[in-house]
């Protein structure tokens, strides 16, 4: 590739402007929009995809593990979308898998009873910044770049985009070599109740026992009822956050697919047949920032606790190989805190990241990373914001109790 520079110096139009901006809107992007809204604030949010709920409904990640903790907007969510997979205590684990067509739906929907603007097919391009503060961002539309303003800004992109881009630091992987744990194209099968033919189409591969399968094991959920099977079987060595590697997972990714399909169909599973591709591949891990505390293993394992706790979970460490290999490195886990300082960059005001970006090490991230406790960052995040606009006050320096009293006032149970 080409090792030159290109200068771009062009004025940009705002196209929109709100007093919290949040850039994603996956599981952390969705709640913190929701709660900055819900607590006075005008919220926009920008999302790349045509879809809200990110790798849940654009990578068809559609079952909620299990985090120990059922609370607030995720808890609200559950109790809308999924009534009867709702606890009676926010201290139950559930496992409920969904529709992520209709959870499409829900969410459009249930942004806009709460009057969140959502720009679809907008993409982060660039930060501006006034000194260390983070001014706008200037996004690609379907109308060229045009740029957004705010007050606060929330980072919910998974890969830490905003806040790399305005100058925080980040690392990426695991400590030794920097790898990340690799990748999964998920998709669906459907129970047709008669035999299905087999079918590999060319350049596919002939999995014969389990052994052979990319996981080198059965992984997929079959409880909705309605005949469906989710299947989570195929793995992808790479950074999701690399042009080259996600470029060489989506072929391979779809390779795995039809060979994986067809292994199950001369196995265990021959009247099924493939019925949904996800759109796009699933990425666990990609780039983290280097926060104002670094959640770690020994913070897990520990059990943890926090004085600015703004999350919790029991999810177990996950790690999928990052070589690319069979093993799962997976430790079940009694449950820790959260802190919000690792929302908080070093060095840049005016933004805070939300999501599985947050500042963690490789194995920490391997845990707080799911659905459930994004959420929960995110309903945080967009308090948080609320709170520094109302106060006048640094994103690092608002009140820790504040936070925990409005956090209670929007159903949020912590565990003591």
């Amino acid at each position: 590739m080409p090792k030159h520079e290109v200068i771009l110096e062009r004025s940009v139009p705002v196209y929109d402007q709100a007093e919290v901006v949040v850039i994603g809107g996956g599981p952390a992007g969705t709640a913190a929009a929701i709660s900055a809204t819900r607590s006075g604030k005008k919220t926009i949010v920008l999302e790349h995809s045509a879809q809200l709920g990110g790798m849940g409904t654009l990578a068809n990640v559609s079952v909620f593990m299990g985090v120990g903790n059922v609370t607030g907007i995720y808890r609200e969510i559950i109790s809308e979308f999924l009534p009867a997979a709702l606890p009676e205590s926010h201290h139950q684990s559930i496992w409920p898998e969904y529709s992520p067509f209709e959870m499409r739906h829900y969410l459009n929907t249930k942004l806009e009873k709460e009057g969140v603007q959502v720009y679809f097919h907008t993409s982060f391009a660039a930060a501006v910044m006034d000194g260390p503060r983070l001014t706008a961002v200037v996004a690609n539309t379907r109308e060229g770049l045009r740029a957004f303003a705010g007050s606060v800004f929330i980072d919910c992109t998974g890969d830490a985009r905003v806040a790399g881009d305005a100058g925080v630091p980040l690392h990426t992987g695991r400590e030794e070599d920097g790898l990340t744990q690799p990748m999964t194209l998920m998709f669906m099968m459907q129970d047709t109740g008669k035999p299905v033919e087999p079918h590999l189409p060319e350049g596919c591969y002939f999995y014969e026992k389990v052994e052979d399968l990319p996981q080198g094991r059965h992984l997929y959920w079959g409880g909705r009822g309605d005949g469906s099977l989710l299947v989570n079987m195929t793995r992808v060595k790479g950074n999701g956050a690399s042009i080259e590697d996600i470029n060489y997972a989506e072929k391979e990714g779809l390779r795995q697919v039809f060979s994986v399909a067809n292994y199950l169909q001369r196995t265990n599973h021959p009247t099924y047949a493939l019925s949904h591709i996800a759109p796009q591949i699933g990425v666990r891990e990609t780039n983290q920032i280097e926060g104002r505390y670094t959640l770690t293993e020994d913070d897990l394992v520990n059990s943890r606790r926090f004085e600015d706790v703004v999350a919790q979970t029991n999810y177990e460490i996950d790690i999928h190989n990052p070589t690319g290999g069979t093993h799962t490195d997976e430790r079940k886990l009694d449950g820790y805190d959260i802190p919000y300082r690792c929302m908080l960059p070093k060095h840049v005001e005016g933004l805070i990241v939300a999501g599985r970006c947050i500042s963690a090490t490789h194995v920490a991230m391997s845990s707080m990373r799911v659905q459930a406790t994004c959420y929960a960052l995110g309903q945080a995040a967009g308090t948080a914001a609320a709170i520094a606009i109302d106060t006048g006050s640094p994103l690092p320096d608002i009140s820790i109790p504040l936070l925990h009293e409005r956090l209670a006032e929007q159903g949020v149970v912590f565990k003591s």
